[in-house]
């Protein structure tokens, strides 16, 4: 019988992780090495135990999971799977960009979080039906027009203040370029936060980024 395939369960909500950690303890082809609430910590589990897999959550404080799937994937010897309650294209889009080998939505019976688990450690992709299907579709449906920017839930305005937060740039310095006051450009932050189910400013930069946002301005022409 092969060893069993070594998981880090990543996820910040204790009820559903010790639930997950007792549902996947008695499966013989699963080991679960350690746990962990947040990004930070899960970089450090990583690192720490070398798991084969990580099941990660992507809404989290602190290092959101996209950011941490794209640190612990660099790696380049842990494969990521994603366990979350965010179906939205954006969320996908980015984890996948991220690294992750695999997406699930919470709900998932164990025997297929058991599967995707023994899948993405021998190094294959695996998405739960629905994401499959809107993966499939998206390619099917080529580049998309302008029409369907990123982000479609933000104002152009609030498209425009995450493209410059992705950049780097902190609230005082955007609030110049706008020619809006501090406090506007905090108050729309919040509200991109919220627009996006980002936990803080570091994820909603991570999916920024992930979907094209944040490039400086290229130098004008000599």
């Amino acid at each position: 019988m092969p060893d069993p395939v070594r998981v880090l369960l990543v996820d910040d909500h204790p009820i559903f992780l010790d639930g997950l950690r007792t549902a996947l303890d008695g499966v013989p082809e699963i080991e679960i090495v350690g746990t962990a609430t947040d990004g930070e910590a899960a970089l450090v589990a990583a690192e720490r135990l070398r798991p084969d897999v990580v099941l990660m959550d992507l809404a989290m404080p602190g290092i959101g999971g996209v950011e941490a799937t794209r640190r612990i994937t660099a790696r380049g010897d842990v494969a990521v799977l994603v366990l979350t309650m965010h179906a939205d294209d954006d969320s996908v889009y980015a984890a996948i960009r991220a690294g992750a080998a695999g997406y699930l939505l919470k709900g998932a019976a164990r025997g297929d979080v058991t599967r995707a688990v023994s899948a993405v450690a021998a190094g294959e992709a695996v998405f739960g039906t629905e994401i499959a299907q809107r993966v499939l579709r998206h390619f099917a449906e080529g580049p998309r027009s302008p029409q369907n920017r990123p982000f479609p839930e933000l104002t152009p305005r609030e498209v425009q203040i995450l493209d410059l937060v992705a950049q780097g740039l902190g609230n005082q310095v955007i609030a110049r370029k706008l020619s809006v006051a501090p406090k506007t450009v905090r108050n729309s932050v919040s509200t991109i936060l919220g627009k996006l189910h980002a936990v803080d400013r570091s994820e909603a930069v991570a999916r920024a980024r992930a979907a094209g946002l944040g490039r400086p301005p290229a130098p004008p022409a000599k």
